[in-house]
């Protein structure tokens, strides 16, 4: 023990670096442990040393590693630029990459955006639907470009309005209009209307844009939706009849059959029947319909016809689901099919089921009364009853809505046209071997919902 502690006594030590604190400390360990035969044998320090030095070198390797790992993970998700729709905290942009342009960047100008709604209506009946569809003239895309021309969006908003969490509260069918639709959006606190107006076409306006809470979305908050269908009254003649529709105005009588034909329509049904890509056993089928009623008949001022207007308020509907209700049920008063057809079309066989024109189908009103409520009266936000704007909804209503209806179908007789086609349809349940329009691949429920 005493000479193997003298020898190692003799190793210089002029300084103690951290291979040499590790070679100590397994010479202290190594000399702790007993050997079997009592003796100990002869250890080195230089060998110690080395040792030292290879295990230090690994973790020094291994360290490095792990720092290249995690500078490359970094680079790859600064490289990321997809908006992240979960992200709610606005990015405020970078500024411009030109150094003229740098230099006069003020960050002030910078404005935060706020959640609103835009109440506007429109007429349908020249544009392709309400959604945005590339190559097609549609609601939106004149709604985007006007929004754009007066700075209310930037121009990647309008190449993806989702990144300001854009949302209509129904979608309209071709040719179809809207007194009253609400699109929920992120805007500047400061906006000019009458501005967006002046960019808009005549068939298009904006009534007001109002400030809502932070997690409002225009179509999940939304708790019904009314639609109106105007059409003219010699739709409620028997099919023997021979009238004419200058001429033709409704009697009493059928105007009772029109309101006791429309009350089959209420409650909650299962109306796989009438839109298309739906099955009797899918769920979303079933709709409730609050209220189905036929207004008071009347002559619109420089007409001789006579029109009436069908009101229908309903949680939701479903792709040409009014437009077949509507067929149906002039089939039914004209005579052509007895009113249990339409009870019949309620269960599970499959019946073809004519659709009537879109020209008279309107958006009327989009209704939220649970948010009123809850925040109607907060002081931070304003009640969505549009109540301010109806004056405003009226007008234009008479103007582009109602008139256009008016003077189309007069120049068009569009409807006169499709009631000759209603004898044409057998009423009867279809041949499971017939090729069935739902067969094909369906969208998810949240796209086949308001499509009217």
């Amino acid at each position: 023990m005493l000479g193997f502690l003298c020898r190692a006594s003799i190793v210089p030590i002029v300084s103690k670096p951290r291979s040499v604190c590790i070679a100590s400390n397994c010479l202290h360990r190594y000399s702790s442990v007993p050997s079997f035969s009592g003796a100990r044998p002869a250890i080195e320090a230089p060998f110690l040393v080395q040792m030292a030095e290879a295990v230090e070198q690994k973790i020094t390797c291994e360290k490095n590693r792990k720092e290249e790992r995690y500078q490359q993970k970094r680079l790859q998700q600064d490289a990321k630029t997809r908006y992240n729709g979960m992200v709610k905290k606005r990015k405020w942009e970078d500024p411009p990459a030109d150094p003229e342009a740098v230099r006069n960047f003020d960050p002030a100008s910078r404005v935060k955006k706020r959640k609103c709604v835009i109440v506007m209506g429109y007429s349908g009946v020249n544009y392709s639907g309400m959604q945005r569809n590339p190559g097609m003239k549609t609601i939106e895309e004149e709604l985007l470009v006007a929004m754009l021309k007066q700075g209310w969006i930037s121009d990647e908003a309008f190449n993806q309005p989702q990144q300001i969490q854009f949302q209509r509260a129904a979608r309209t069918d071709k040719g179809v209009s809207a007194a009253t639709q609400v699109v929920s959006i992120k805007l500047p606190d400061n906006v000019d209307v009458d501005a967006l107006n002046k960019d808009l076409p005549e068939q298009i306006r904006v009534f007001a844009v109002k400030r809502v809470t932070k997690g409002f979305n225009s179509k999940s908050n939304c708790d019904a939706r009314t639609y109106t269908y105007t059409l003219p009254t010699i739709a409620f003649a028997s099919n023997e009849d021979k009238v004419d529709m200058a001429s033709y105005r409704a009697p009493e009588d059928r105007l009772k059959l029109v309101a006791e034909t429309l009350k089959l329509y209420e409650g909650t049904k299962n109306f796989h029947n009438f839109t298309s890509r739906k099955e009797f056993v899918d769920p979303s089928s079933k709709r409730f319909i609050m209220s189905f009623e036929c207004e008071a008949p009347f002559v619109p001022e420089g007409s001789t016809t006579e029109f009436a207007t069908l009101k229908i308020k309903g949680q939701s509907f479903m792709l040409h689901q009014i437009r077949k209700m509507v067929g149906l049920t002039l089939a039914v008063v004209r005579g052509l099919t007895p009113p249990e057809t339409i009870e019949k079309a309620f269960e599970e066989q499959r019946y073809g089921l004519p659709t009537a024109p879109g020209l008279g189908l309107v958006l009327n009103r989009i209704h939220y009364e649970k948010y009123n409520v809850r925040y109607g009266e907060d002081g931070c936000h304003e009640a969505l009853d549009f109540q301010k704007e109806e004056e405003q909804i009226q007008i234009f209503f008479r103007k582009h809505i109602a008139a256009t209806i008016v003077k189309t179908e007069e120049e068009t007789s569009s409807m006169l046209e499709w009631l000759e086609t209603l004898p044409w349809h057998s009423y009867e349940p279809r041949d499971e071997n017939e090729p069935q329009e739902w067969k094909g691949k369906r969208k998810s429920n949240d796209e086949d919902d308001d499509d009217e």
